[in-house]
């Protein structure tokens, strides 16, 4: 073991790679890779496990590709995928305009290795300095008796709460719900940068979120477009864990598409064994995540 091993940040264990593998919002005119239907994404995970991610995180689709909550579509999805490889599921609850029942429908019915917890509210939006304008925006509520009610479905359908953080403050909403024992160690937390009304993508503003974490936790970055491979190499170094995918960044390279979450993957741990490090396996991230479902 390194001497310089500090809680949270252990260099020498492996990196849990995770690819994320669609996103709600983007679409095929925007990236063509985007999987819509469930054949697709099970073809787009098992490029993702073959590269070395060990989990997938799933928003589902209609197969026209629109946004799905329903608990058929995250079922086919789900099934599609563990027919086509042994890679750990984690499933989205995070929408606007339906109800807490609605986002928890399918964690109840189908419950996940993983299920991501947005962990506070925010203004959430995307600007152009080209036109000095927003392209969009809107305010993402996650108030703490959701967030509450969230958590109780999570753990009784025993799917590990992954914490998705847009800022400091939403590493400190985290807390309290310890405190309650709403959420036990030991913790994921996923440390988000660069969405407009959240923390600025920069690596000490990472270095001070991860400085916040308390003791017994796995951490991940997740890296918005751009300053999404900036943020996974200081990652890396920091002994923590990654997301990629398309659903965070369409990019391999600048200007250069990826033609899979596959490539975003392999580029991720490319990296990883740069550093020295290698990509966690399935079972490397049950044991540590002590996961109880498959």
């Amino acid at each position: 073991m390194s001497l310089w091993t500090r809680d949270n940040q252990d260099y020498d264990r492996p990196c849990m790679i995770t690819c994320a593998l669609s996103g709600v919002v983007a679409d095929r005119a925007q990236c063509p890779s985007i999987p819509y239907t469930p054949e697709e994404y099970a073809a787009e995970a098992k490029r993702a496990y073959e590269a070395g991610a060990a989990v997938v995180h799933i928003h589902a689709r209609k197969p026209d590709g629109a946004p799905s909550y329903d608990v058929e579509d995250y079922r086919r999805i789900r099934d599609a995928v563990v027919d086509a490889c042994p890679i750990l599921i984690n499933f989205s609850t995070g929408a606007i305009g339906i109800s807490t029942e609605q986002k928890t429908a399918h964690i109840k019915a189908l419950r996940p290795a993983i299920a991501a917890l947005n962990m506070g509210s925010m203004n959430y939006a995307k600007y152009n300095p080209k036109k000095k304008a927003f392209v969009f925006e809107f305010v993402f509520a996650n108030p703490f008796a959701e967030i509450s009610e969230i958590l109780r479905a999570m753990n009784e359908a025993q799917s590990k709460p992954e914490m998705e953080c847009f800022d400091l403050g939403h590493v400190a909403n985290s807390f309290p719900l310890i405190d309650q024992g709403l959420l036990k160690p030991p913790f994921q937390y996923s440390l988000i940068l660069g969405v407009l009304g959240g923390i600025p993508p920069t690596v000490p503003n990472l270095v001070r979120m991860v400085e916040q974490l308390p003791p017994r936790s796995d951490w991940e970055v997740i890296g918005i477009s751009d300053d999404q491979w900036r943020l996974v190499a200081a990652a890396i170094g920091l002994g923590g864990n990654v997301r990629v995918g398309l659903e965070d960044n369409f990019y391999v390279s600048p200007g250069v598409m990826a033609r899979s979450n596959g490539d975003l993957v392999a580029k991720a741990a490319r990296m990883v064994r740069d550093q020295g490090r290698e990509p966690a396996t399935v079972e490397e991230c049950r044991r540590r995540l002590e996961l109880v479902n498959g």
